[in-house]
């Protein structure tokens, strides 16, 4: 490894323990709440039921979160544990870019494209 590469790696490895971090913490404590709230409730196996439709995208969820909803809190926290590996995609992307290295530029370009493309057509 190169002397110049070890900054990157840190910092690369300080926004995936930041965001693993604030995702746990998040999900915590909408489980916390979510088992306050509806802990003694029976769930009913027999049918599915999904996430209700407030749940489902992210303006909803972050609006509900805000009001201390523990699903939606465990949906953002979700969704912030998702959003790890595309920022340290993205922050590599910047990075190279800023090195001038067109060729890990253009990987890194090519990896955030394909996550992207996951998350917002999957």
């Amino acid at each position: 490894m190169q002397h110049s590469e070890q900054p990157l790696q840190q910092h690369l490895s300080r926004v995936l323990s930041a965001g693993v971090w604030l995702a746990a913490l998040v999900v915590a404590v909408g489980g916390w709440l979510y088992l306050q709230r509806h802990g003694s409730a029976s769930p009913d196996y027999a049918v599915f039921h999904s996430e209700p439709a407030q749940l489902r995208q992210l303006p909803a969820i972050i609006q509900a979160a805000s009001g201390g909803h523990g699903r939606a809190l465990i949906q953002l926290g979700l969704m912030l544990l998702l959003a790890v590996p595309i920022a340290q995609v993205l922050f590599a992307l910047v990075n190279f870019a800023r090195q001038r290295e067109a060729v890990y530029t253009g990987i890194a370009a090519v990896v955030l494209l394909v996550l992207l493309h996951g998350l917002l057509a999957g």
